[in-house]
């Protein structure tokens, strides 16, 4: 990339690297050296925007979850969005009920290995699967029995749409939550959704508000406000408190572009919109895509044939590696995989409760919740956790959305590529190598791209200067226009000869006479003779 390449110019080259013409649902995401999550803004530099020593790292992430996806025009649109949900539900994201968890597992495994055949298929191969972050044996039992009794003859293309129109339905569908505190400091969890603004907490949903009720947003350092308002002129203020103010920042950045493309019907009543109603204060955004409405009208008028879909080359979820690939694991024991996979998930705990862990812990569909138990079982000498069916939730999950995700999905992505086997033991190892930048472009998922300039700490602190510097100028220039202002008032007072009401009661004041004569005439005369003076000095001259 040249330096000055815009985000525009490198999402324009990713998504004709996929052949993707429905590409406004989708973003790509970054994570800095603070490990604050953010979207690459396409009106700005690309390096600008880095705060991290190059190469940068960027994932191709759907930011827009479309509110039907069913309905979207192209099967590589579906598929890509396929794969985010899919990432979702691994990740406890996506909330469900034990049947419809086991439903959309059984909908992933036909999608990716096609029917049931008893030769390549033996007891248990559902097992092979990561789906979610717990799994129980009676789950898996479920799993396979829908596998093979309910799905056969389905297409990969008609899994996936099947699979999409079931996690539509769920309440959770389209959720990016961003951790946060109530007033009363109980943690919370704000995500906005194709439909509104949600707040999860605890073990349940405690606030849905459609866009239609949301009038403002705006935050303060760590401060996020929602202005609501509701039937019978019912006006509601929402207030959190998010970890830190680049969280706050990327919190009311997501709203404002998530309302902005769902909301509006067409992208020309898009508005820049101040965190402040201060003009010279805060901070100013604006959202520079198109709506959803105006998506679908385009995406209506694609005629072309349907590109080809290399499945086993996309994208699958970093943190379900043995998807697409389920018979490549069977060389390595179920008791040492699921060790493994424990071991992981206990190395990434430590960023449990780190401002950028986003995960929605202990719900259901249907404001049925159940809290799950934990349960315990020795396996080859080894004691591996497991959790019952009966109060089993896919949501209950200790996993991050992962910080560093380059490196375990690269090496994946590379080795999935040439057609190379790779075991959980070889993914895990992965992550502390960096993979080669052909590779990743070679199978068309994350993106590294080579960027030229400095970061790190010397960028950041010009930036904070920067902005003080800009909040410095503003406030002289308020300060000037307003001086400028009154001394306009002040020259038609004393000066003109309008006769309105509202300058003749000023007139009439003593305070005012006072100061025409005491203060305002002697100073024009003083004026009136340095004027003369200077005129005579360059007339003479």
């Amino acid at each position: 990339l040249q330096r000055d390449a815009k985000g525009q110019y490198l999402f324009d080259l990713l998504c004709h690297h996929l052949n993707l013409l429905e590409k406004d649902y989708f973003g790509i995401r970054f994570v800095d050296p603070d490990k604050q999550r953010h979207w690459l803004e396409f009106t700005k530099s690309v390096v600008k925007q880095m705060r991290a020593q190059p190469p940068f790292t960027m994932c191709f992430r759907v930011k827009f979850y479309p509110t039907d996806p069913a309905a979207l025009k192209e099967e590589i649109t579906r598929y890509l969005v396929f794969l985010q949900i899919k990432r979702d539900l691994y990740h406890g994201r996506l909330l469900c009920k034990t049947s419809d968890a086991a439903l959309l597992a059984a909908y992933i495994l036909q999608a990716e290995i096609g029917d049931y055949d008893p030769g390549k298929h033996p007891e248990g191969y559902s097992s092979k699967f990561q789906f979610f972050p717990k799994h129980s044996e009676k789950l898996e039992r479920k799993i396979a029995e829908i596998h093979k009794s309910e799905l056969s003859g389905q297409t990969p293309a008609t899994s996936e749409l099947n699979f999409l129109r079931k996690a539509q339905t769920l309440e959770t569908y389209g959720v990016d939550p961003h951790p946060c505190k109530d007033v009363s400091g109980n943690a919370a969890f704000l995500a906005f959704t194709p439909f509104g603004f949600v707040v999860l907490q605890g073990n349940k949903r405690v606030h849905f508000i459609k866009w239609n009720e949301v009038t403002k947003m705006k935050f303060e350092g760590k401060t996020f406000y929602l202005y609501v308002s509701q039937k019978e002129e019912k006006k509601i203020v929402l207030t959190y408190f998010a970890p830190t103010p680049e969280a706050c920042k990327h919190l009311w950045k997501c709203g404002i572009e998530n309302q902005a493309f769902y909301k509006l019907e067409k992208s020309s009543q898009v508005r820049t919109v101040s965190s402040s109603n201060l003009f010279f204060k805060g901070s100013r955004f604006r959202y520079s895509g198109r709506v959803a409405k105006e998506v679908m009208e385009s995406s209506a008028k694609i005629k072309r044939d349907p590109p080809e879909i290399h499945r086993a080359g996309l994208v699958p979820s970093r943190s379900c590696p043995s998807i697409t690939h389920g018979p490549r694991l069977s060389s390595v024991p179920r008791t040492r995989r699921r060790a493994v996979h424990i071991s992981i998930m206990e190395g990434l705990e430590s960023l449990r409760d780190s401002a950028h862990s986003t995960p929605v812990r202990s719900a259901s569909h249907g404001d049925t919740f159940v809290a799950p138990v934990r349960g315990g079982r020795a396996e080859s000498s080894e004691r591996v956790a497991i959790i019952a069916d009966e109060n089993y939730s896919p949501a209950d999950s200790v996993l991050p959305t992962p910080v560093a995700e380059h490196s375990l999905e690269l090496m994946l992505l590379s080795r999935q590529a040439n057609g190379a086997p790779c075991s959980i033991e070889e993914e895990k190892e992965s992550e502390a190598g960096t993979p080669a930048a052909g590779d990743a472009e070679e199978a068309g998922g994350e993106l590294r791209a080579l960027c030229p300039g400095a970061g790190g700490l010397g960028a950041a602190q010009a930036e904070q200067v920067n902005k003080f510097v800009l909040s410095v100028l503003r406030l002289l220039l308020v300060t000037v226009g307003l001086l400028f202002v009154l001394l306009l008032l002040l020259i038609v007072l004393t000066e003109s000869d309008l006769d309105t009401a509202f300058f003749r009661d000023i007139r009439q004041t003593p305070e005012f006479e006072q100061f025409h004569y005491q203060y305002f005439c002697p100073l024009r005369r003083w004026f009136a003779c340095k004027v003369r003076a200077v005129v005579n000095l360059l007339s003479d001259t």
